[in-house]
């Protein structure tokens, strides 16, 4: 489930999940809690159901260094990123300029897992981060800014998960 990346883009989704819709409150608030945990619940059991002939994610030790370096260098990315945003009187960037380094962190994990696919959400999340800025750029409210980022974050991470566990599956059923 891990190792696929699947339960990785499935709890960060929730993550993202629960900053767009951590403004809401009372029932509106509870119910999206609901939602967002059940998007991630049922994506992590379809993952636990991953077909024997799943990958198991083995890479050779200069491919693992590789993605540590990349994880590396994106958080230290994202505390940069917070702790700029947060001096210069600007915590509503923190969440789109967060997804545009994620969303370009993938980019070098196409080579590292040989799997171009990778570029798509990429591309999202870069575009989400953009849009993001976006809002904030034009003085959107705050609430707009995060719904932008985190929805539009969280959406493309859940369906990578989906999209990567549509592709362990089909790849299992034609190993056959």
């Amino acid at each position: 489930m891990f190792k696929s990346g699947v339960g990785f883009f499935a709890l960060f989704g929730l993550g993202w999940w629960l900053l767009a819709t951590g403004g809401l409150g009372g029932v509106p608030g509870v119910t999206a809690v609901i939602v967002g945990g059940a998007v991630t619940a049922g994506v992590l059991l379809a993952a636990r159901r991953l077909p024997a002939a799943a990958p198991d994610g083995s890479l050779s030790p200069a491919r693992r260094r590789r993605f540590h370096q990349v994880n590396a260098v994106q958080w230290l990315l994202i505390v940069v990123i917070a702790v700029v945003c947060a001096r210069a009187g600007a915590p509503s960037l923190i969440g789109p300029l967060v997804a545009a380094v994620v969303g370009l962190h993938f980019l070098p994990l196409v080579a590292v897992f040989e799997q171009h696919r990778l570029r798509v959400p990429a591309a999202a999340l870069v575009a989400v981060g953009a849009t993001g800025t976006a809002v904030w750029l034009a003085d959107g409210p705050d609430t707009s800014v995060r719904l932008v980022a985190g929805l539009g974050s969280a959406v493309t991470l859940w369906a990578t998960a989906v999209w990567t566990l549509h592709g362990i599956r089909n790849g299992a059923r034609s190993a056959r």
